[in-house]
């Protein structure tokens, strides 16, 4: 609310998003369901040397809008794919700038890696793991290329009962 960044906030899960105030992931970058392959959203086709999209076409607003950015907030960022998080790359390059990570623009995720991870099924996996060492966001290319500055927050703001802290403590622990 604060901030003079033009910013987008954007989460994996409908219900994540609305928690956020923000849109989904799939919406927002108009990503396809399912495993995505480096290189697979905007590829070029060798019969007509030119850039084919394998996602939806975007319209003039949501490119606008992909070029002003200066800040995207994932939030729940556990149960984002790798693949997922290189898709999101994918499209920030293409629309901002090529040749830096997430199109140079700033992201800032937030989440509980101890909370849910990412759901990925059998054949998703086996699609995906000759590409990633994990399915988790931080196995993605472009994580891996961006020299993200990890912060871990310690205070806990929703709940004052130190025994309830320490009860759900022990639960996030196994």
């Amino acid at each position: 609310e604060q901030s003079n960044k033009r910013l987008v906030v954007v989460a994996p899960t409908g219900v994540a998003a609305i928690n956020a105030k923000g849109v989904t992931i799939h919406s927002f970058f108009q990503l396809p369901f399912g495993p995505i392959l480096p290189e697979q959203l905007f590829s070029i086709s060798p019969q007509k040397k030119i850039k084919q999209a394998a996602v939806q076409k975007f319209n003039k607003r949501k490119i606008d809008l992909i070029r002003s950015l200066d800040l995207l907030i994932i939030d729940e960022v556990s149960m984002v794919r790798a693949d997922l998080l290189d898709g999101i790359d994918q499209v920030l390059r293409r629309f901002k700038n090529a040749t830096e990570v997430f199109g140079g623009v700033q992201v800032l995720m937030i989440g509980d890696l101890q909370q849910l991870s990412p759901v990925v099924k059998e054949n998703e996996w086996a699609i995906l793991r000759s590409h990633y060492e994990t399915s988790f966001f931080f196995s993605s290319k472009a994580f891996l290329q961006s020299n993200a500055i990890h912060i871990e927050l310690k205070h806990i703001f929703r709940q004052e009962n130190q025994e309830f802290i320490e009860i759900l403590n022990q639960i996030r622990n196994n």
